[in-house]
């Protein structure tokens, strides 16, 4: 398997198994620089976490507030980490939609518009008509984890490319030019059966 088409490219398709198995190594490399920082001592109270929230904190002017110099290097390794692990997933989740025969552009309904709405809805208050927009943003991520984990993806050649679960035709390609066999003439009478002596 090419990693690097798999992790990173936007283009093509992948199956369920490999949906999930990028879930696993994001998480897997979530703990292994978060072992890596922590035992070089670059955080230094210990505790260093990737979340998908740290992204939505960009656009939130009130996250700006409570930045200091001392959290500077715990904050700058959270960045790159989740948008390296963001990149990822969303490389996988696109490749996954293209598997439904589905346009990369479901990953905002899917996931930008939740991820949107956690990190206001806090300051929105309490309230019934809150509970609107908190149910269909509920109901798009049931339906993105659905549409992405558990259905089958498309088994004919969509406008995404070829089924992942296809067989791969591994036999060289037929070359019409060796199945032709050129015997040479030979000069002479042909050949003359005979019949051997004692059978006559």
């Amino acid at each position: 398997m090419d990693w690097n088409w798999y992790l990173f490219s936007f283009k093509g398709r992948i199956n369920r198994g490999k949906m999930w198995l990028a879930v696993l190594v994001i998480a897997c490399w979530m703990m292994f620089l978060a072992f890596m920082t922590v035992a070089t001592g670059i955080v230094s109270d210990g505790r260093l976490s990737f979340d998908i929230e740290d992204l939505f904190h960009v656009i939130d002017p009130a996250s700006y507030r409570s930045l200091s110099w001392a959290g500077l290097p715990t904050l700058l390794i959270r960045i790159m980490g989740s948008a390296l692990f963001v990149w990822v997933y969303f490389a996988a989740s696109i490749k996954r939609l293209h598997d439904r025969d589905r346009s990369g552009w479901w990953m905002i309904p899917f996931f930008v518009g939740p991820g949107i709405f956690n990190q206001f809805s806090d300051r929105l208050g309490d309230s019934y008509v809150l509970m609107v927009p908190a149910v269909v943003v509920f109901g798009f991520v049931i339906w993105g984890f659905i549409e992405m984990y558990c259905l089958k993806g498309s088994r004919k050649t969509n406008r995404f490319g070829p089924s992942p679960l296809q067989p791969i035709d591994t036999r060289p390609p037929w070359d019409q030019q060796s199945e032709i066999e050129m015997t040479p003439h030979k000069a002479g009478p042909p050949p003359v059966w005979r019949v051997k002596s004692g059978y006559e």
